[in-house]
């Protein structure tokens, strides 16, 4: 069985791979919204606040059913794949936004540097959530495929297989980038010194 977060409502060993290609599905997804709704909500949430998380829960299990034959439990873990599908649905978001803060910036006459500096605020606010005051610099400056190993490794819970299932990318590669990025954290991240807190 995989390991899960402290809150997750583990399935039973043998619906931790389900077969979802089945023609009445309600039962089983209501079995994995069950199991899994609140921890990818914890976990959007850290990355875009509660009710944006709302909306994309939602979707990811709309997502979810519409693609459920493409589900197979032989690649991995059905919380690897819903939180790929998150993933992916949160990285769009993500891109949404940010082009719609840019085409308003340019509406009323922002110069392009102001525009950058207004991009940078979103993706910390989107990035950081819950440490922004700490980290949301560092975090913004990470390429996104780092950024989100690190975040489903270290919000969501997920272990270095379930991150690669998730991502479709191979566990060398998720041990490579967490080593990197945690690297260049402990080197680039602001310490609560340097923010001008005690020590």
């Amino acid at each position: 069985m995989t390991r899960r977060g402290p809150a997750d409502e583990p399935l039973p060993a043998d619906r931790d791979r389900p077969y979802l290609g089945g023609p009445e599905p309600a039962v089983e997804f209501g079995r994995l919204f069950d199991a899994y709704a609140r921890s990818l909500h914890r976990y959007l949430a850290r990355r875009v606040g509660a009710e944006n998380a709302h909306d994309l829960v939602s979707e990811t299990f709309l997502v979810a059913l519409n693609q459920r034959h493409s589900y197979d439990p032989r690649r991995g873990a059905v919380r690897s794949w819903l939180y790929g599908i998150a993933t992916n649905l949160l990285r769009r978001h993500v891109r949404q936004e940010l082009r719609g803060l840019q085409a308003a910036a340019r509406s009323i006459g922002h110069t392009q540097e102001s525009v950058a500096s207004h991009e940078a605020r979103v993706a910390d606010r989107l990035d950081a959530a819950v440490m922004a005051a700490r980290l949301a610099g560092a975090l913004a400056e990470l390429s996104e495929g780092d950024r989100d190993v690190l975040l489903l490794t270290s919000w969501a819970g997920l272990d270095s297989t379930e991150v690669a299932d998730a991502l479709n990318i191979p566990v060398g590669t998720v041990r490579s980038r967490l080593h990197r990025v945690r690297k260049w954290l402990r080197a680039n991240a602001p310490t609560h010194r340097e923010e001008g807190g005690h020590a």
